[in-house]
């Protein structure tokens, strides 16, 4: 199946984020972590979240993989993210990207199981595009903003 749509992750707080939820909806998904360079990218993220939250889903997928910039608990993760950026937006439970990816990273990562595009994550805050029904439209690498042009036309549409 090419949609994000079947997947379900474990969300920060336990509970489950189903991705079925946000059929109609496109989403942002992005690999954060809180002692990164990009770190500050939140702050977009957030601001991205606000203005488009009734169109846009932005999920983030704390991953301690690259650089080892992601070594809290999912309790210091959060509270790091509303403290410092006032994050509101969904984060899931601390993720593999190398290695044995979880399973939607996989998916996100392969042509051969998304059916558009490769797309390997080099680094924190890598961030996928996704349609209304869930099919990957575009990713971009962590030096692209949240709040890029490209990404807000995307939002707009």
């Amino acid at each position: 199946m090419n949609s994000i749509h079947q997947f379900k992750v474990e969300g920060i707080n336990g509970g489950l984020i189903d991705f079925s939820e946000f059929s109609g909806k496109k989403i942002l998904v992005v690999n954060v972590a809180s002692a990164c360079g990009y770190t500050p990218q939140y702050g977009p993220l957030q601001e991205l979240h606000e203005q488009y939250g009734s169109q846009v889903a932005v999920i983030g997928f704390p991953c301690n993989d690259f650089g080892g910039q992601e070594p809290g608990s999912p309790e210091e993760i959060q509270q790091f993210c509303e403290r410092n950026f006032g994050v509101t937006f969904l984060l899931s439970a601390k993720i593999k990207i190398t290695g044995e990816p979880h399973p939607i990273y996989a998916w996100l990562q392969h042509k051969s199981q998304n059916g558009v595009m490769d797309s390997e994550v080099k680094w924190n805050f890598h961030k996928f595009l996704l349609n209304e029904a869930g099919e990957l439209q575009q990713a971009y690498p962590s030096s692209v903003s949240p709040i890029d042009e490209r990404i807000l036309e995307w939002a707009a549409q």
